[in-house]
C-alpha cells in the first residue's frame, strides 16, 4: 500500500505582539537581534509614526552598540552598520516612486549578504525577497501591536524570541 504524500510544511502562524509603550518596542527589537543572520530581511510596515524606525533602531543597537547613533534613513535612503554577525542595512523606501530605483541601491546583494531592515517595503515591487519576516505595526489603544508574519523557512527562532519578549513584558 503506498504511503500518503507528506504535505508541504506550512508557514508558522504569525505572532501578534502587544507594544503598549516605547520600551516594549525596544524589547522586541532586542529580542529579535540575536537570532538574525546575514540574509535575513525584516520588512517593516505601518503608517507614518507607527514605530518602524524605532523598531529598526532597537534591532540595530542590539546588533552593534547600545549607544549607536541610528538616524532615520529617510533622506539618505540607506544607512549601513557593522553588526556583530555581519553588515546591517537600514533602508527607508518612502521617497522612491519607481521600483527600478531599487536596483541602484544595491539591495539585491544586501538581501544575500546583510541583515536588512526595510521600511515601506511596498515600494519593493518585484524586488521583494521571497524569504522575509513582515512586521506590521498598527495602533492599539495608547500603544501599538506588531504582527510578525514569516515568508519562507527559518523564522521559528525569531517568532519564538518575539513571543518570549512579549511574555517577559507581561510579567
Amino acid at each position: 500500500m503506498p504511503r500518503p504524500a507528506t504535505p508541504p510544511m506550512s508557514e508558522p502562524a504569525p505572532a501578534v505582539i502587544p507594544l503598549p509603550g516605547p520600551d516594549d518596542t525596544d524589547r522586541l527589537g532586542a529580542a529579535l537581534a540575536p537570532v538574525l543572520r546575514p540574509g535575513d530581511c525584516l520588512l517593516l510596515e505601518g503608517a507614518l509614526g507607527a514605530g518602524k524606525t524605532a523598531l529598526a533602531r532597537a534591532v540595530i543597537r542590539a546588533l552593534t552598540h547600545p549607544a549607536e547613533e541610528v538616524p532615520s534613513p529617510s533622506f539618505t535612503l540607506v544607512q549601513c552598520y557593522d553588526g556583530a554577525t555581519g553588515p546591517v542595512w537600514h533602508v527607508d523606501l518612502y521617497r522612491l516612486s519607481d521600483p527600478a530605483e531599487i536596483a541602484e541601491l544595491g539591495l539585491a546583494d544586501a538581501f544575500a549578504t546583510a541583515i536588512c531592515l526595510i521600511e515601506w517595503p511596498d515600494r519593493l515591487g518585484r524586488e521583494r525577497p521571497a524569504r522575509h519576516l513582515l512586521i506590521r505595526l498598527d495602533d492599539a489603544g495608547e500603544g501599538r501591536v506588531a504582527t510578525l508574519a514569516p515568508a519562507g523557512p527559518g523564522w521559528q527562532a525569531a517568532l519564538a524570541a518575539a513571543r518570549a519578549a512579549a511574555r517577559g513584558a507581561a510579567r
